[in-house]
C-alpha cells in the first residue's frame, strides 16, 4: 500500500553514533506540552537523534521554545523574529526577545536574517530588525542563526558592514559551492536540512560535499523540509536521520564519524555541554 501523503515517514533504524538536529520547530510540529515533547523527542532518539534545538519564529513561538527547552533535558532553543515577520517590529518585542535571549537553555538568537521571496515584509524593516539581532547575539555571547532566502549577497554585506558575531550559522544553508566557500572562509557554521538530499539540487550538494566537518551541522526545519525520498511528507526531529545518512554517502564518509563531527560541532558552537537548566536543581527537566 502506498502510504499517504500526510503521514510521517518511517522512523529508521538508529544511527551508529548520535547526532543533534540543529534546528527545528517543535510547536509547529504539533507539540504543545511536555508530554508531546518528550513523545517527540523519544521517536528521535530511537532514530539516533539524541538532543534538538527548537527555533522561533514569533514571539509567542519565542516564549514557547524557552520554556519547552525547560521541560527536557534534549531540548535547547533559540529566539528571534522571522525576516518575515518583521513589518512590525516594537521597542516591546525587542525587549522580551532580549530578556528570552538570555535564559540559559536558550543557546542562540534566531531565526534572523533576510527572505526577498516572500513579501510579507518589507526590506527596510528586515534590514534594520536583522542589524538589531546581530547586536543581540554580540550582547547576549550567543551565536547568531541567519535564515537566508534568495539574499546571500545582502546578508554577507549586512554581516560585514555590522561586524559578524563570534559564532554565525546558516539555518538551512541553500547556497552553490562558491557561496558555501565565502561561508567556510569567514568562518561561518553551515547546517543542511532536507533539501541537500534532494536529487535535483546539484549545486547544494556540491556545498555540502566541500564544507569541512568542524563547520557542519544537520537540521530538519520540521516539520518542513522532509528529506528524500519522503519530500512532501510531514517532517520531525527523527528524519535528521535521513539528511546524515544521505550526507554520509555524498561525502564518502562513515555514517558514525560523520554524527560524532556533527554532535561535536553543535556541542562547540552552541556550547551544549555546558547549558544547564534555569530551574533550581533541574526540576522539570528529563
Amino acid at each position: 500500500m502506498t502510504p499517504r501523503k500526510g503521514e510521517r515517514p518511517p522512523v529508521p533504524e538508529p544511527l551508529p553514533a548520535p547526532v543533534v538536529d540543529a534546528h527545528t520547530h517543535l510547536d509547529a510540529c504539533g507539540a504543545k506540552d511536555a508530554a508531546d515533547v518528550s513523545t517527540m523527542l523519544d521517536r528521535a532518539e530511537s532514530a539516533g537523534v539524541d538532543r534538538v534545538i527548537t527555533v522561533a519564529d514569533d514571539l509567542a513561538s519565542a516564549r514557547w521554545a524557552a520554556e519547552a527547552s525547560t521541560w527536557d533535558s534534549r531540548v535547547f532553543a533559540a529566539v528571534a523574529i522571522h525576516p518575515t515577520r518583521t513589518a512590525e517590529f516594537t521597542d516591546a518585542d525587542k525587549a522580551e526577545i532580549e530578556r528570552l535571549a538570555q535564559q540559559p537553555r536558550v543557546v542562540a538568537v534566531g531565526e534572523t536574517g533576510l527572505d526577498y521571496y516572500w513579501d510579507y515584509s518589507p526590506p527596510a524593516a528586515q534590514h534594520e530588525a536583522f542589524r538589531w539581532h546581530i547586536d543581540l547575539a554580540k550582547r547576549v555571547g550567543k551565536p547568531l542563526m541567519i535564515h537566508d532566502r534568495d539574499a546571500h549577497a545582502d546578508i554577507l554585506k549586512v554581516l560585514t558592514e555590522e561586524g559578524a558575531p563570534e559564532t554565525v550559522v546558516f539555518h538551512c544553508f541553500s547556497g552553490d559551492l562558491e557561496f558555501a566557500k565565502a561561508c567556510v572562509e569567514r568562518g561561518f557554521v553551515l547546517s543542511f536540512a532536507g533539501p541537500v538530499t534532494f536529487r535535483n539540487a546539484a549545486p547544494l550538494r556540491e556545498a555540502a560535499a566541500f564544507t569541512p566537518a568542524d563547520q557542519l551541522l544537520v537540521e530538519t526545519d520540521a516539520p518542513f523540509l522532509t528529506p528524500h525520498p519522503f519530500r512532501g511528507r510531514p517532517n520531525e526531529p527523527y528524519c535528521a536521520a535521513y539528511t546524515l545518512r544521505d550526507l554520509a554517502a555524498l561525502r564518502g564518509d562513515d555514517v558514525a564519524e560523520l554524527a560524532s563531527a556533527v554532535s561535536g560541532t553543535a556541542d562547540r558552537v552552541f556550547r551544549l555541554r555546558t547549558v544547564t537548566s534555569d530551574l533550581p536543581n533541574g526540576e522539570g527537566l528529563r
